[in-house]
């Protein structure tokens, strides 16, 4: 590619968390190993909850969902960038990049919508409990997981194509170790205003329904816990949502820090912390979960003692 700014760019050059050699061997062992971890853990999970009956519930049916996600977003990702370490190579094709830019946006906003379905789930629960049963039928589960797939694919092939038709010039160098949608907006030599402009009305509406169905699940479900007068009950209640609120914390905490500005503004900190959605949480989502709940405890140890 010569240095002429009317070249179409072919090729992204991925120049990841570090420049200086030294650190990027301990970048790639952290990032192996952070791998691996997500990989096996959330397997675990998916095993754990196919394995036992007693786990065939909503509540475990949408968390095998999350697993699924946790497990499938970060190989979006973080194999291209092992790969291209050991080959001593940092590129990426604008065709690879582009579909890794579709399937990041889907699995995030996967990621959001189990949530705010698992948020639902608690407040059918606890709110409900009598008619649990009757809400939350498996078709309805299916069907909540269906439309949330659907939801996601869509909206990350309106901003994919939106990215397709942004004109890249001779400037390929990207900050990052993977294509995410700012810091390639940022390389356009054409004008990403309509770009920007869905990202904060689509992408905003997409990013804030779920946000708002966990928060109004959550305001219904501490107004009821608040009315209960045994602090057994009380602890009761609040220990199925420990876990999840945790999870969600992490999750929309590091997306509100990133996303929710315009893309000129990325910076090298926002390029850290996209670490935390991208390869942290999923890692750490199957020890929220097993470490605070007997049932996924007790369903790993029978799969680990099984002889």
């Amino acid at each position: 590619m010569d240095g002429d700014n009317q070249t179409t760019v072919t090729e992204f050059i991925l120049l990841g968390l570090t420049e200086q050699s030294e650190k990027e061997e301990i970048v790639f062992g952290m990032f192996l190993w952070m791998y691996l971890v997500t990989i096996s853990g959330n397997l675990l999970i998916i095993l754990a909850i196919s394995c036992d009956p007693h786990l065939h519930t909503p509540m475990y049916f949408f968390l095998a969902n999350l697993s699924s996600v946790d497990i499938s977003a970060p190989s979006v990702i973080v194999p291209k960038a092992l790969v291209n370490h050991m080959l001593g190579s940092k590129s990426i094709s604008y065709m690879g990049c582009m579909i890794q830019i579709y399937f990041f946006i889907t699995f995030s906003n996967m990621d959001g919508f189990l949530l705010s379905v698992m948020a639902y789930d608690r407040y059918v629960a606890i709110c409900h409990p009598l008619h649990y049963t009757m809400m939350m039928r498996p078709r309805l589960c299916v069907l909540l997981v269906a439309v949330s797939w659907v939801i996601t694919n869509l909206h990350a092939l309106l901003h994919t194509l939106l990215m397709v038709r942004l004109t890249f010039c001779s400037h390929n160098a990207v900050h990052h170790f993977f294509c995410d949608p700012y810091p390639i907006m940022k390389l356009s030599c054409s004008d990403t205003f309509i770009n920007d402009l869905m990202v904060f009305t689509i992408g905003g509406l997409v990013f804030l329904t779920p946000f708002t169905c966990i928060i109004v699940s959550y305001a219904y479900i501490f107004s009821k816990v608040l009315k209960l007068k045994s602090a057994h009950g009380i602890r009761k209640s609040l220990s199925t949502c420990g876990s999840h609120l945790t999870v969600v914390s992490l999750f929309y905490g590091a997306i509100l820090g990133i996303y929710m500005h315009p893309s000129s503004t990325y910076t090298v900190q926002d390029t850290v912390a996209t670490v935390i959605f991208t390869v942290v949480t999923p890692m750490v989502n199957p020890f929220i979960y097993s470490l605070r709940n007997r049932d996924i405890k007790g369903a790993l140890r029978k799969i680990i003692l099984r002889p």
